[in-house]
Order: structure tokens, then C-alpha cells, then sequence
């Protein structure tokens, strides 16, 4: 525990009473020449939000005088949130001392009882110096419209701070002045990214919001690497450059991370090769390319391009095992027995020389079409892969691993960036071939390292709370479906719900209701399982070409390979991986916050030119507002409730419906819908529908 720490836990003790300088001084026994160490700790406690200086220079613990502290929330109507527990504390427009949308602040408690209100007291850290928005220029001076509209104040921007921007053009501000209370906050733009109308704009400005980068730096990219594999890195690597290793990826993939190689022993049992990029060989700790790999955390996946995590020639170059060249992998082999049982694995560092780049197509046509020929000598091949993935599925869900099956959209751009259509994306074998046996390579990792009692960055799906889980079985009982177990069910109880509802009209409800009582996968340093996979260890080895969780967990194995784990070095991974998973956990979420985003805009776009027209569509969602609609494409849009016009429709939280109190009339998630298509606004990612027969029943 650390000094800070130590004073901190002192001042929580229920007999502490606030007390001055001197007198922690002479309490906590400080030896002289320690006094101005004291104060900068106290004064780290007091910007950290954890203790307070009283007008009578006492210290204290910030709760022991009725304060709170927390980050702000902000509201696009004006009003915000102080995120805390054990309830997020309401802030009324007027009461929030100019904080934005992000800020970490002390709020003061002004009522406890029903819903907690409250106002803040200080602003203790400002998060948004760079924002972006929309400019709007008037005679003198200009303001900045953020595209977050949880910002709710605009930017003020003098008429020396407008880098030549024009009217409507998407710039970037950086705040050079905070103000409290009415005063709107004052900035300078920095970046013109361009007109809304312009393709590249919305993903730049949304790119520059999230804080990611699409170019690398000099020292990154001038970074010292090789474009061949030498004979001298492949001294003490086991060589299987002999053996039919191949690739199966997209169509559009450079970055191969991961390449498969199978056998079927005599005996019955399957060899099993995944081989992964050795990326740790070439992104050494604490280099340029580390640095950066670390501060992105993962790839980010557009619509029309990819921000990589490494620079591309790293990335689809000495890393990417690509076919007919050699290549460096961290590889495990496993011997499989029929039940799907690892009964043996071996992980060696490695060199292959893939024989084959194949794409989920061509490998699910050789697989299924009979008239296709292109791999007919492969044919064979391919169906030992399909007979093991089959077994490890088979056992992986009769333990309870879950198995959703929402469709994921594909958006096809011309060469200007305009979309040209959207089709929903087709999971073949050939997907579920390589997902089961990274999963496998990936628990297998896992279990390996745990029980060496050496720390390394888990994935971590934890047990949903039992709130709601309960919540959850009062839905399914609705449709007629029972929940074992239900305060703490095993997962294989809410598999087993989904088998249920396969195919009929519930089944869009429960899956959805299901996933949101979830809790998110993250990273950690600690073994809880994966609840979604019913996996007890669980980690991410399969993709450090993309992932930094994966790069960390190879450091890891190389460490122990080479024997080179020593107590000194499990604290170290102990403290580096505890710091690392809030990191690598906060990245993965911008990133599918960003790719999300930026499918919604090219979606608002693309539907642009069918306004006026009708669809029938499927309620996904079912709000206080109205419900969300979607067609057969994934395009999903919101009928408001405002427009059912034809009776007072009320939202039934309990069961996830619209009522119509006159006439009796229900909408719920997954009744199918004629609906029109009345706007499409890319810059706002919004798709606007009104149900059909009601507008028929209109005239």
C-alpha cells in the first residue's frame, strides 16, 4: 500500500475527526523534512476528489461533509447526471457551475429523499479541451454546435479565433477558457475537417472526437523493420514450414493474425494447429511502436478503411502470414479427443509457410458446392475442419456457452464514399470453423497460465447481478418460459431459453431483453470467467496483430517459455496488467462506439433516397418514446410515439409494450410492421418511420 494510500485509508476510520497540518503531522509521527511531501499528497487527495480542505483548514474525507464526487453526465435538454454510487445524483440545468459533459466534480447533495438531486460545488478536473461540432459564424464572432450533444453549451469563438473557417463547415475547437455558470465556454479552432456534405467529414470528425488517430508518427513509422524473416531469428523455433498450414479470413483482409494447421491421428483423436503472428518479437516494450500500439489499444474497423493498431508494414506486412513467404508465430498445438477434451497441447514459439490464403467464401463453397472445383484437392481438408468445429460447438454449447444470432449489416461504398447498398452479413461454416478453434487456442491459453499462478490480462464476462436476472425471468414468464435458478442461473438455463424461442415471434424479445441483462466483457487481471461463453478461463491470444491484450498475453508465454518468470517479474505483470485493462478496456469501447456510429451515418445516408416510400419492417425495440423498427437490410428506425395518432398509446415498462388504451391495440418487440419512411439525417444518425396503417387510417 503507498503513503497516499495509507493516509487516505486513515482519514476513512469512523473515529478520524478532520484535523489540520500540524496535527496530521504530529499524529501520523512525519519526520521534518517529509512535511512537503505530505502537502502535495494532500493536495493529489483534494484535485482526486477523495478529501476536502474546510474553510477552518481541516482536512476530511469529501462523503463525511455530505459531498460527492463524481464524473458529469450532461443531457442533450441541459439538465446532467453526477455518476455515483449508490445512485447517479440529478443536476438541474442551473446548478451545474458550467461543468461539461465528462468533468470530474464534487456535488452537493440538496435532496436525499425519492429521486437524489443536487448541485456541483466544484469542478475538480475538465475533460473536453478539444471538441468537435458544426461552426456558425455571425458578424464579430462565431459559436461551435458540438456534435455531442451531451455538450449542451455552444463554444464561443472570437472573430481571431476562426482560422478562416466558413459558415456550416465541421471544425475542431480547442477550450482555452472555462466558464462557470451562464458564461459559455471560449475556444479557437485548430482544424477545418470540411463541409457535412463531404464524405471524408463525418468519420474524420467523429475520428478526431474519439481521439483517433489515422496517421502514425515519424518515430513510429521510421521504426527499423525487417520485410523478410532471416535464418538467424529462426534458431530455437519449431519449424512447420513442412505441414499444410493455411489462412481463412474475409474477402478484404490484409492482416492475417491467425493460420490453421490439422491432422487426424490414428487413433482417432485431431491435431490441432493455431498459429498466431509472433507480433512481440518485432513491437519490443517500451518502443516507439509499443508506446503507440498501447495508446490505441486495438484496430478500428470502418465502414471504408482501417485505422490499423500497428503501421501496415507491420500489420499486413512481416506480421501478416501471408501465403509462400515465412513467417514467425507463437503456435499451439492441442490433440483432441472426439468429446472435443484437449488431452495434450504444446505452445513453441514457431515459423510457418502458409501454403494458402483462403476467405470464408471460396472455403464455404468447396464445403457446400459440389459443381465448385477451384479446391477440390482441398476438399477433404476442409471437411476434417468442419467435423472437429462441429464437436468442439456441440460441447461448447452443452455447457452453456450462449449463441445470439443478431445479424451484423455489410455497406457497400462506390468510389466516392456514397453508399450503394446494405445486405445483411452471411455467417458460414467457414466463420464458425475458425471462431471454435480460436475460442479453444484462446481458453487453452488461459487455464495454462492460471494454473502456473503467473498474471496475465483475462476476458472477463462476469455473473449478471441477480436483479437483473430476475427481471429478465419475469419477461420469459410472460411469454411462457421459466428461468432456472433464476436470482443466479448458469448460463446453460438461458441457452437453453434461446433454443426455445428459436423461430418464433418471441424470439427477437427475449434475445434482446437477454443480452441487455447481461453484463460487457472487459479485460482484467483477475480470472472471473466468461459467463456468455460458460468458459471458467478465458483470455485473448488470437489476434495481436489488432488487439493489445493479445500482445501483452504473448509477452507473458514468451516470459515463460524462456523461463525467465521470476517473483520480480509476476509483480511486475501483476501491476502492468492491472494498469493496462482499464486501458485496452476503454479502447475496444471507442472503437465500437466509433465503427457503430459511422455504420449509422452511412446507413441515414444510403436510406436518403428512399423517403416517402413503405417497408415492412420488425420491432426491435420498444422505448417511453416510441420503438425502433427494423428492415430486413438492419437498417433501424424510430417510430415516435407522438406519431400513433390513433389512440393513447402508453409504454408498459413490465412487458415491454405499447397499449393502446381505446382501443386495445399492442405493439411489441418482434410484430412484424408496414412502416413509411418519412426523413434520414446522416449528420444527426437518425432514420425516422411512421407506422403505415396509421397514416392510412388517417384520410
Amino acid at each position: 500500500m503507498s503513503r497516499k494510500e495509507r493516509i487516505y485509508e486513515f482519514m476513512q476510520q469512523k473515529d478520524y475527526l478532520p484535523l489540520r497540518l500540524e496535527e496530521l503531522v504530529a499524529v501520523l509521527d512525519v519526520p521534518l523534512e517529509d512535511i512537503g511531501l505530505l502537502e502535495e499528497i494532500l493536495n493529489e487527495l483534494i484535485q482526486e476528489g477523495k478529501i476536502i480542505q474546510t474553510k477552518k483548514k481541516r482536512f476530511a474525507p469529501v462523503e463525511s461533509v455530505g459531498l460527492i464526487t463524481g464524473r458529469f453526465q450532461g443531457h442533450e435538454r441541459g439538465f446532467g447526471f453526477v455518476l455515483a454510487e449508490p445512485t447517479d445524483l440529478f443536476i438541474p440545468a442551473d446548478a451545474q457551475m458550467g461543468a461539461l459533459h465528462g468533468d470530474l466534480v464534487l456535488a452537493k447533495v440538496t435532496k436525499a429523499s425519492g429521486k437524489r438531486e443536487g448541485e456541483i460545488v466544484k469542478i475538480l478536473e475538465h475533460t473536453n479541451h478539444i471538441v468537435i461540432g458544426t461552426f456558425e459564424q455571425f458578424k464579430n464572432h462565431g459559436f461551435l454546435i458540438p456534435d455531442d450533444k451531451r455538450i449542451s453549451k455552444d463554444i464561443y469563438l472570437a472573430k481571431s479565433d476562426q482560422a478562416e473557417a466558413k459558415d456550416g463547415q465541421k471544425v475542431v475547437v480547442e477550450i482555452t477558457e472555462f466558464h462557470n455558470s451562464k458564461r459559455n465556454p471560449e475556444g479557437k479552432i485548430i482544424e477545418v475537417l470540411g463541409y457535412p456534405s463531404e464524405h471524408d467529414t463525418f468519420i474524420r470528425s467523429a475520428l478526431r472526437r474519439f481521439g483517433i488517430r489515422d496517421t502514425f508518427s515519424e518515430n513510429v513509422t521510421n521504426s527499423p523493420i525487417p520485410s523478410v524473416v532471416s535464418e538467424t531469428e529462426l534458431q530455437n523455433r519449431k519449424d512447420f514450414r513442412n505441414k499444410l498450414v493455411l489462412t481463412i479470413d474475409g474477402d478484404d483482409a490484409k492482416d492475417f493474425d491467425d493460420a490453421i494447421s490439422l491432422e487426424k491421428n490414428e487413433d482417432g483423436t485431431y491435431l490441432l494447429g493455431v498459429h498466431i503472428a509472433d507480433v512481440s518479437h518485432y513491437v519490443t516494450p517500451d518502443s516507439p511502436l509499443d508506446k503507440e500500439a498501447y495508446q490505441r489499444g486495438t484496430s478500428v474497423y470502418l465502414v471504408d478503411r482501417v485505422i490499423p493498431m500497428l503501421p501496415e508494414n507491420l500489420s499486413n506486412g512481416i506480421c501478416s502470414l501471408k501465403p509462400n513467404v515465412d513467417r514467425l508465430t507463437l503456435s499451439i498445438e492441442m490433440t483432441i479427443d472426439q468429446k472435443g477434451t484437449v488431452k495434450e497441447y504444446n505452445i513453441v514459439p514457431a515459423v510457418i509457410h502458409s501454403k494458402y490464403r483462403m476467405t470464408y467464401h471460396n472455403v464455404t463453397k468447396t464445403l457446400e458446392d459440389p459443381d465448385y472445383h477451384e479446391y477440390d484437392h482441398l476438399r477433404k481438408h476442409f471437411h476434417l475442419m468442419e467435423e472437429l468445429a462441429e464437436i468442439l460447438r456441440r460441447k461448447r454449447i452443452r455447457r452453456g456457452s450462449l449463441d445470439f444470432d443478431f445479424p451484423e449489416a455489410k455497406i457497400l461504398l462506390d468510389k466516392k464514399g456514397k453508399p450503394t447498398s446494405i445486405e445483411k452479413y452471411e455467417i458460414t461454416i467457414s466463420n464458425h470453423i475458425i471462431e471454435e478453434f480460436m475460442l479453444l487456442a484462446n481458453e487453452t491459453v488461459a487455464e495454462h497460465v492460471f494454473w502456473l499462478g503467473v498474471p496475465l490480462m483475462y476476458r472477463v464476462h462476469e455473473t449478471p447481478t441477480s436483479e437483473k436476472m430476475e427481471q429478465f425471468a419475469k419477461m420469459a414468464k410472460h411469454f411462457g418460459y421459466s428461468l432456472k435458478g433464476a436470482a443466479d442461473p448458469h448460463p446453460r438455463a438461458l441457452q437453453e431459453i434461446l433454443n426455445a424461442c428459436k423461430g418464433k415471434r418471441e424470439e427477437r424479445i427475449l434475445s434482446t431483453m437477454m443480452l441487455r441483462s447481461l453484463m460487457k466483457a472487459e479485460y482484467k487481471g483477475e480470472n472471473l470467467g466468461h459467463f456468455g461463453l460458460a468458459a471458467k478461463f478465458y483470455c485473448h491470444f488470437t489476434s495481436p496483430i489488432r488487439r493489445y491484450p493479445d500482445l501483452i498475453v504473448h509477452r507473458v508465454l514468451k516470459e515463460l517459455l524462456k523461463g525467465n518468470m521470476s517473483e520480480y517479474r509476476k509483480e511486475y505483470w501483476k501491476k502492468f496488467i492491472d494498469n493496462a485493462a482499464g486501458q485496452c478496456s476503454e479502447t475496444e469501447r471507442n472503437a465500437e462506439e466509433i465503427e457503430r456510429e459511422i455504420d449509422d451515418i452511412k446507413k441515414a445516408e444510403y436510406m436518403q433516397q428512399f423517403i416517402g416510400d413503405s417497408f415492412e419492417g420488425t420491432i426491435s425495440s420498444i422505448t417511453s418514446f416510441g420503438m425502433f423498427v427494423e428492415l430486413d437490410n438492419t437498417v433501424e428506425g424510430l417510430v415516435r410515439l407522438i406519431s400513433l395518432e390513433q389512440d393513447d398509446f402508453r409504454y408498459i415498462e413490465e412487458q415491454m409494450m405499447l397499449l393502446g388504451y381505446r382501443t386495445g391495440k399492442t405493439y411489441r418487440i418482434g410484430d412484424v410492421v408496414q412502416v413509411r419512411l418519412i426523413d434520414a439525417k446522416p449528420a444527426l444518425r437518425q432514420i425516422d418511420f411512421v407506422i403505415e396503417e396509421e397514416e392510412k387510417s388517417e384520410n
